[in-house]
Order: C-alpha cells, then structure tokens, then sequence
C-alpha cells in the first residue's frame, strides 16, 4: 500500500501562489507517475499536471499551462504543484494521485485525502 499526504492549501488572493506537497509513504515505487488532480464545487474531477518519477516530460492541463509546475524529488518522495497567478477559477479540492505503470491519463491505484484550495477575487 501507499499512502499519499497533500498540504499546502488555503485561501489566497486573486494572483497570488500556493504550493501543493505531495508525500508518498508505504510501499512506494521508483518509476511510475504521480499525478495533481482537482475537483470544483459541482464538477468533475480534472486531470491539472503529472509527471514521472523517472523524468520525462511533464503534463499540464491548458487551464494552468504557464502558471502551475510540477515538480518532484525522489529522495524525499514528494511531488509539488507550484501555483502561481491564481484564479477564481482555480477554487478547488486538490489531490495527488500515483500509480507505478502506465501514461498520464490511466487510472490511479493510490489517492490522497485532498487539500482544500481557495482563490477570493
């Protein structure tokens, strides 16, 4: 089993940042992706940015490209979600999601408890 722990949320202003942590315990993988996804109020989970543990190009939703960057360090088997000029729209539950094979867009095995973000205009 792995266990996946999001921080990092809360209530900013329009423009401002926030940065996601993601930490992996239990029975963690070396390879495989770890994924950034959220849920808004009435709507359907999105897929927002994903990356691998083994490097590679990362992926970005269009509604966050230039604004949001994942990032990763495997010794400490965290991934991150920089997020910069934040948005109303960007008011969401946030989780990180993981799974040790297969592309960005295929289900994941392990899920996180989620991390409430807040943008005010």
């Amino acid at each position: 089993q792995v266990q996946l722990v999001e921080s990092g949320g809360g209530l900013v202003q329009a423009g401002g940042s926030l940065r996601l942590s993601c930490a992996a315990s239990g029975r963690t993988f070396s390879s495989g992706r770890m994924g950034w996804f959220r849920q808004a109020l009435g709507k359907e989970r999105e897929l927002v940015s994903a990356i691998y543990w083994s490097g590679g190009s990362s992926y970005y939703a269009d509604s966050v490209k230039g604004r949001f960057t994942i990032s990763r360090d495997n010794a400490k088997h965290t991934v991150y979600l920089q997020m910069n000029s934040l948005k109303p729209e960007d008011t969401a539950v946030y989780y990180c999601a993981a799974d040790n094979r297969g592309s960005y867009f295929a289900a994941y095995a392990y899920w996180g408890q989620g991390t409430q973000v807040t943008v005010s205009s």
